[in-house]
């Protein structure tokens, strides 16, 4: 099963969800480096981000099919500062930004609700810092 189809709810709400890593680590085996490990992953809508042993992906999938990706891989080392916006009354999108060394402008991502943000933030916590 695909993290698409396990996390399709999910993603049609706008939330993100957290995978099989199983699974993610064999779908993206051709990518991964020896030894390298998938030790987390989220679907946010159609995207995943995957925390492995060495790095922080991101993969965004883009058309209609959703067949053609685009991987952005962020070495652990590379990440600089990261914040967490988590929801308010009226605003019920919590934000995650990622300051990556050498871009001008921080990576961001946007969740429905806070429980995944909490989540992913403790993965970053645990593997960026």
């Amino acid at each position: 099963m695909s993290y698409l189809t396990m996390g399709l709810l999910d993603g049609l709400l706008g939330n993100a969800s957290e995978t099989d890593t199983h699974a993610i680590q064999l779908e993206m085996s051709q990518l991964l480096a020896t030894g390298e490990e998938v030790r987390k992953s989220y679907v946010i809508i159609r995207d995943l981000l995957v925390f492995t042993t060495k790095r922080l992906l991101f993969i965004d999938k883009q058309g209609v099919t959703g067949k053609k990706r685009e991987y952005l891989s962020i070495p652990y080392r590379s990440i600089e500062r990261y914040s967490t916006e988590t929801t308010g009354h009226f605003d019920l999108d919590a934000e995650l930004k990622i300051w990556v060394r050498g871009m001008a402008e921080p990576i961001s991502k946007t969740f429905r609700g806070d429980k995944a943000i909490y989540d992913v933030s403790r993965a970053l916590s645990e593997y960026a810092l």
